[in-house]
């Protein structure tokens, strides 16, 4: 069975390489160089790829900088630091950035359907407390409605399937999925900000941290000041 795997290079997207992979799945990953602040992630999905052995992995190249209207395009637009977690839940956040999701699922959608892939496997989750619109469940059942109408596969009765494994789950849970995957943790990036070594700040670097202590863990990623 060929999949497609959107791959950040990140905990949640390296989750579900991993997962596609023990579902015995062919794997093509895809990654997004959107000039985003944070490019460093895209080493990281170079190695996670390398490292699962991915039949092939596209990096497509385009500029939402252009456009900006989120932290993570826009470097006016300062990001968000030493935020609480009930502050990250109370509204979507300046990193959101403008239907980045829908974007990537269409290219995914294309390589799929041009590779003849039955599934699109995506990280998004709607439980980390981010808010972000195109991490939602009725989200993603819109969108499979799109690759069904949208596509000669769907028409034809045999509609790619989007797979997104970590939806309803806790980045703690998250994390003991991925240990039980043997996901390599220190080859992932998190960090928001564009720097050499994660930040710690940034709302996706204290996720991700909070959720490794609660589960007495250590994250092997490099954090600054520590």
């Amino acid at each position: 069975m060929k999949a497609v795997i959107l791959l950040s290079g990140g905990l949640d997207s390296s989750t579900v390489l991993y997962q596609a992979k023990a579902d015995g799945c062919q794997c093509y990953a895809i990654s997004f160089d959107y000039q985003q602040r944070h490019r460093k992630e895209l080493n990281s999905a170079l190695m996670l790829a390398n490292t699962v052995g991915v039949i092939e992995h596209q990096v497509v190249n385009f500029d939402l900088r252009q456009w900006g209207g989120s932290a993570l395009t826009d470097d006016k637009i300062n990001l968000p630091q030493q935020r609480s977690l009930a502050e990250m839940a109370d509204h979507i956040p300046i990193t959101y950035v403008p239907a980045r999701n829908t974007i990537f699922l269409g290219f995914a959608l294309g390589y799929a359907e041009a590779i003849a892939a039955e599934r699109v496997y995506i990280g998004v989750n709607a439980l980390d407390y981010s808010g972000y619109p195109d991490c939602r469940p009725d989200y993603i059942q819109a969108i499979q409605e799109v690759f069904r109408l949208g596509t000669k596969q769907g028409r034809s009765g045999k509609p790619i399937k989007i797979i997104a494994p970590l939806i309803d789950l806790k980045k703690t849970e998250i994390i003991q999925l991925g240990n039980q995957l043997g996901v390599p943790w220190h080859l992932t990036w998190s960090c928001y900000a564009g720097n050499d070594i994660a930040c710690g700040v940034c709302d996706s670097c204290q996720l991700r941290l909070a959720a490794f202590a609660e589960l007495g863990l250590k994250d092997p990623v490099p954090y600054a000041g520590g």
